[in-house]
Parts: structure tokens; sequence; C-alpha cells
């Protein structure tokens, strides 16, 4: 089956400008990687290491990272009369193919996915996820997941963490005991959009190159009205990086070690 990970990468990131106010939002750090990383590491764990990224804002600073990643990576012999002559003393870390398109720095979300379809056209399956969200989702049952239930298109519904404690408490003699408090809780009712979404081959006669065309509120709620959107429910770890707050919460994890999106 032949099957690629699109991932939207054009966006700026503006409220997270405390974080870094120059580069597009997938390439702030969560310990010395861009989150985008991280987000293809979770695909390429599951064996889909071909990626379209769908560049928009400062396009450069992506283009750049994966040009230089091997550079910046191994250990290396270089002489200084011939730059050109470079040894690299290890093996390429990663076998990932990437194809870096430009899709606009001001396009809407949707219209970034149809004009990379020259990319995907020929493909069995789409797989499409934002630049911002990390998760510890098995790509593979996600997959399978859409295969068996025959419609267009698959979204991801996740418990977002709750911003604030929730205790609980027993009323005894007019006063609150606190029996358990529990910091940033998964939400134990609703789902939204985690952001990893698989799509198959006619779904693009949803989309549009309309500059102002957006995922979320074109070609999704249509496909739900037309029947063809399924969720599925992913209990476990899910966060997104859109303040800096988000920021910190996963370098802490990150730093700590108990990072539950990691993969080797």
């Amino acid at each position: 089956m032949k099957i690629k990970t699109v991932i939207l990468c054009g966006g700026q990131g503006t409220r997270i400008r405390d974080v870094a106010d120059d580069i597009p939002k997938p390439m702030i750090r969560i310990g010395e990687m861009p989150v985008l990383w991280h987000i293809m590491k979770t695909y390429a764990h599951s064996g889909f290491k071909d990626f379209v990224l769908c560049l928009g804002y400062k396009s450069w600073t992506i283009k750049n990272f994966f040009l230089n990643y091997r550079l910046l990576s191994a250990d290396l012999d270089i002489c200084l009369s011939d730059p050109s002559s470079v040894h690299f003393h290890n093996d390429a870390e990663l076998d990932w193919k990437i194809t870096l398109a430009e899709t606009g720095e001001k396009a809407g979300t949707g219209a970034r996915l149809k004009r990379i379809e020259r990319y995907i056209h020929d493909l069995d399956l789409v797989c499409v996820t934002y630049g911002d969200g990390v998760a510890d989702l098995n790509i593979l049952q996600l997959i399978e997941f859409h295969c068996s239930h025959g419609k267009l298109a698959t979204v991801t519904g996740v418990r977002p963490a709750g911003r604030f404690g929730v205790i609980s408490t027993s009323a005894e003699d007019g006063v609150n005991t606190v029996e358990s408090f529990e910091e940033k809780p998964q939400a134990k009712q609703g789902w939204i959009s985690g952001g990893y979404f698989v799509f198959s081959p006619k779904v693009w006669r949803y989309f549009s190159d309309a500059e102002e065309l957006l995922l979320e509120r074109g070609p999704l709620q249509q496909l739900a009205r037309d029947g063809q959107l399924v969720m599925y429910e992913h209990q476990d770890f899910w966060y997104p990086m859109d303040t800096y707050r988000d920021w910190k919460i996963l370098n802490d994890l990150w730093d700590s070690g108990k990072a539950p999106w990691k993969r080797p």
C-alpha cells in the first residue's frame, strides 16, 4: 500500500511569540529538536518515512534544517582548502524521504493540501497532520481503523488535558475535605480533533486552490455532512503546543525523560 504523510508547516504561531517570533511554529524546539521532528518520528516509528511538508511562513528555515541535518548530527572530516570534500564517519541517522513543497505564505490549510496534490495523487492513502501537536498515537492502528470503515476520511478524536487542577472533595461538618487532587487531567467527557487524519484518494474533490480555504471550515465540514468523516478514538496522551505554557510543559516532560510520545 502506497502511503505518504503530509504535515502542514506553514503557520506563524502567533500565540507563542514569547518563545520564538522569527521561525515557523513547527521549528520551535522540544529539547534539542523541533516539534516537527518529534511528529515525524511518530510516523517513522510505524514505518511511514515518506513525507510531504507544506511550507509557508519562513519556509527556508525548515529547508535549511533538513539540508544540513546530517552535517549537524554526524562526525565528519573536512579539508579547509576543499570544503566540498566532506567525509562522514557515521551512517545516515534517518532514512526519511522528504518533499519540501512551497504552498504560499498566507494560504489556508485546505489550499495548502490541494497545492501538493501532484505529490500524492497516485497514493492509496494519505496521512495528514499539523506541525504543532504530539501524541503517543499508534499510526498503524489509526490506518487499520480507517481501512475498516470504508469512508473517505478519518479524524483522530482526543480528550484534551485540562487547564486547571481538578479537586475531588467530601463534605463533613461543613468542611470540604480534599480527597484527591489531579493536575491537568485528561477530560473524561467530550472529544476534540487531535489533528491526525487519514484520507482516501477521492477526498481531494472536496478541496480547492482558493487561498482562504481552511481544512477545518470547508472540506471537513462537508465530509461530515456527507457522512464520509469517521472519528478514531485516542484515549491516551495528546498535547498541542499553542502557548508558552504548552511549550514549557512539553519541554519539562522531555527533559524529565517522561515524554509519552518519545520514540527510538
